[in-house]
């Protein structure tokens, strides 16, 4: 409710059970009733059960599904809602092989990942670490989105260690679709900050 007020366009819900944030269908029912459709709501997955999917779209409550895990376009694009896909800075196309350093080199291999998403709504750029399924909550070099932005058309969200201290000089150097943000606003893990939300979204519309 929060963050409808404070002029967030969308809010995410997780349903991933290892999330300290994880929600179920059960919980969401309440919080979209209230919400009383003032806001876009997506449903985010690592690595699901189609099955598990097929709940979530099929509620009618959402309005996107967010994929964070290896799932293959194929996948991504079997429900009847369009999805955004993350893809993150850093991964190697065999996994956690690592990549080329150079900004422009990142990109490349970036951009060969987004094409094969072509059915995507949205692209949200994260970083990678190998430890860490979903988000990891950690910044990467902001140029290496930059340059992505600049050679495609996508809508291209950003993510990764943004917080309301950093989130307008990423959008002032990158200028995205979008921002996504999850623990840089957290008082502890799965539990908002209101006033961060507050000084976060004034950061992310500054420019």
């Amino acid at each position: 409710m929060a963050a409808a007020d404070l002029g967030a366009t969308a809010i995410g819900m997780v349903f991933f059970a290892p999330s300290p944030r994880a929600m179920t269908l059960d919980a969401a029912y309440p919080i979209l009733r209230a919400l009383g459709g003032q806001i876009k709501v997506v449903a985010l997955f690592v690595d699901p059960d189609a099955a598990e999917v097929r709940q979530v779209s099929g509620s009618g409550l959402f309005h996107m599904l967010q994929f964070h895990g290896d799932e293959p376009a194929a996948f991504c694009e079997s429900f009847d809602l369009p999805y955004m896909k993350a893809i993150k800075v850093g991964q190697g196309p065999q996994g956690d092989r690592p990549v080329a350093t150079s900004a422009r080199a990142k990109s490349e291999v970036l951009l060969d990942k987004i094409h094969d998403y072509a059915g995507a709504e949205m692209i949200l750029l994260d970083s990678f670490d190998k430890k860490v399924s979903g988000g990891s909550g950690k910044t990467f070099d902001w140029a290496v989105a930059a340059a992505v932005r600049r050679e495609c058309d996508v809508k291209l969200v950003l993510a990764g260690g943004l917080n309301p201290t950093n989130v307008a000089t990423a959008v002032a150097q990158v200028r995205p679709y979008g921002v996504d943000v999850s623990s840089g606003v957290e008082a502890s893990h799965g539990i908002k900050d209101l006033l961060k939300m507050q000084s976060f979204v004034a950061g992310a519309r500054s420019d």
